[in-house]
């Protein structure tokens, strides 16, 4: 909250609302210049009010000594006195008059409290969205348990909330394209429409009846979503266009700077709005941003903005047409850019090559800068200061030795077995399961190469596996949770790969790798009940049975490795605990 300006104070013009106009305007209203006509001008007010009926006459003595006292008394200090018992008392009133009610449907109403400031269509129409749908699906569940009273209240305020974004939207935005006007007509007939048919479900009392009219306010509300959609879409994209156009015209670092940072907001909203900026030419700005050097300053946020964006397949494939691989393996190979830069830039090559996106596998232009592209990741793993820039290199990589197996081959001539595995020691770089999650992804992949034994018994790799096979969630959020279930997985796939070498499964039985498998198949709660993990420690303890058997227990044996894998997956995954 703004504080009000102190004695001696300017005034300063803060816009509508601000405490400086306040101010002004209530000198300009009593027609003051100074604490004399002030004082006056309140006296004269106090005057006129106890003039009134039920007011009692003052006598001149008192009046003079008022005089006195007000002209002493700064008129925003006294305002400020009486402001604490105004507000308690209109608290009070407003409490009185609130229905508690275990009704929810109050929040729509409430959400816009702290609304979007004057001029600010973008924010206006992603608040006033929000409210709508949630509208629009709550409307859709009281329909649902014919809760007709309640639907029509509903539909009611919905018309209004509608009615509000149009009109606040108008006033706002530049001239509404004929499109636009079209849809929003389209749409306040469907309110409208909405709320007649609601209120004559009030008045029916046959149920045969409202059933079939429920089927009509079913279909109303249904295409009134989709005239909601299509106006929200046209606006949103009205806008993209200018903050792209903005971008695309200006030679202003701030200007850019600003505008970049709103597109970035724009890409958190979701995919929809990402296949918008795609569409709309935000993938073409924002390169041409990092191909400025007098931009330089705002790489990191271009390139963060980029990473959004490629979230949807409009935007790998706007990257590829503007030869955006290219763009991203100069600034990863340019040691003149910044670590932050490089990182930004490792972030976007994560996701465009993430294996879980299939129309990222098409990107042919990957291909050509591929051994420039990982030489640099690996570098900058191997010089990262901190383990974000860390996590987003390991990232690129990991997904990189998924997207085409040659990267394996090369990783494994970069020595970064070697790399990875030192990286681990180092708590500075490797600190999270999240981390760790990415490191042993690169080592399972880069395990299907016969040459990748050696190099992991030579930098006790194996040790670092058997460590992995124990990671433990810290603070037992999902996300960790599940990224510790991760790192289990992985790493039993990684030795059940490396085990086929006898060097690797001798060394792996030496430092009690089998007891640990059997712990994780036995016990539930080691893998957090992850079939994922046993399957995974199932057919490590096999691939190390076959190499050397005398390291198992006969009920081992028979119950873990000679059955069939599934038989064993069922007894296992079927065991309850003893907590004797």
């Amino acid at each position: 909250m703004r504080r009000p300006p102190e004695n001696g104070e300017a005034a300063s013009e803060e816009g509508i609302g601000g405490w400086g106009l306040w101010g002004q305007q209530e000198t300009r209203r009593l027609g003051c210049a100074g604490p004399d006509r002030c004082g006056q001008a309140l006296l004269q007010i106090g005057i006129n009010m106890m003039a009134l009926p039920g007011g009692r006459q003052v006598d001149s003595i008192t009046l003079q000594g008022q005089r006195l006292h007000l002209m002493q008394v700064d008129s925003v200090q006294r305002w400020m006195e009486d402001l604490k018992l105004m507000t308690e008392c209109e608290c009070m009133c407003v409490l009185q008059a609130k229905p508690i009610s275990l009704e929810e449907d109050a929040q729509g109403d409430l959400i816009l409290a702290g609304g979007p400031g004057p001029g600010d269509p973008l924010q206006l129409l992603l608040k006033r969205g929000w409210v709508i749908s949630t509208e629009l699906r709550r409307i859709g569940q009281k329909l649902a348990q014919d809760r007709w009273a309640r639907v029509h209240s509903m539909s009611v305020r919905l018309t209004c909330h509608a009615r509000s974004m149009v009109s606040e939207y108008s006033a706002v935005s530049r001239s509404s394209s004929q499109e636009m006007g079209q849809v929003e007509k389209l749409l306040m007939e469907k309110c409208s429409e909405l709320s007649a048919v609601t209120e004559r479900c009030l008045q029916v009392e046959n149920e045969h009846v409202l059933k079939s009219m429920k089927a009509c306010v079913s279909e109303t509300l249904s295409m009134l979503g989709q005239h909601f959609g299509q106006l929200l879409e046209l606006a949103l994209t009205r806008e993209v266009q200018a903050l792209v156009r903005k971008i695309d015209a200006s030679d202003n670092i701030y200007t850019t700077e600003s505008t970049t940072g709103n597109l970035f907001s724009l890409t958190q909203e979701g995919a929809p709005l990402c296949r918008i900026i795609a569409k709309e030419g935000g993938v073409v700005a924002l390169f041409k941003v990092c191909r400025q050097d007098s931009f330089r300053c705002l790489y990191p946020q271009a390139l963060r903005t980029l990473a959004s964006i490629c979230c949807v397949e409009e935007g790998v494939h706007q990257l590829e047409k503007v030869d955006g691989v290219l763009c991203l393996a100069d600034i990863l190979t340019d040691d003149s850019h910044s670590e932050a830069t490089r990182a930004e830039a490792a972030a976007v090559v994560a996701q465009v090559t993430s294996p879980h996106l299939p129309f990222t596998q098409h990107l042919t232009s990957f291909l050509e800068s591929m051994e420039e592209i990982v030489t640099a990741l690996l570098k900058l793993c191997q010089e990262a200061s901190s383990g974000e820039v860390f996590l987003l290199a390991s990232a690129a990589l990991a997904n990189i030795t998924f997207f085409d197996t040659m990267a394996c081959e090369m990783l494994l001539q970069l020595n970064a077995i070697r790399v990875l595995l030192e990286a681990c020691s180092d708590k500075q770089r490797v600190d999270t399961p999240y981390t760790r999650d990415q490191i042993v992804t690169i080592l399972a992949n880069m395990s299907v190469l016969e040459q990748c034994a050696s190099d992991i018994i030579q930098e006790n790799g194996v040790q670092l596996i058997m460590g992995m096979l124990s990671e433990k969630p810290k603070s037992g959020t999902p996300a960790e949770v599940a990224a510790c279930e991760r790192v289990q997985q992985k790493a039993a796939v990684t030795l059940a790969r490396l085990s086929r070498d006898p060097d690797v499964a001798r060394e792996a039985v030496q430092l009690s790798c089998m007891s640990r498998l059997i712990e994780l198949c036995r016990s539930p709660s080691e893998r957090n009940s992850s079939d994922a993990v046993l399957v995974a420690c199932l057919a490590a303890l096999r691939r190390l049975a076959g190499v050397c058997p005398e390291g198992l227990q006969d009920s081992d044996f028979q119950q873990l490795v000679q059955p069939r894998l599934v038989d064993s997956f069922l007894l296992c995954s079927n065991m309850e605990e003893s907590f004797v």
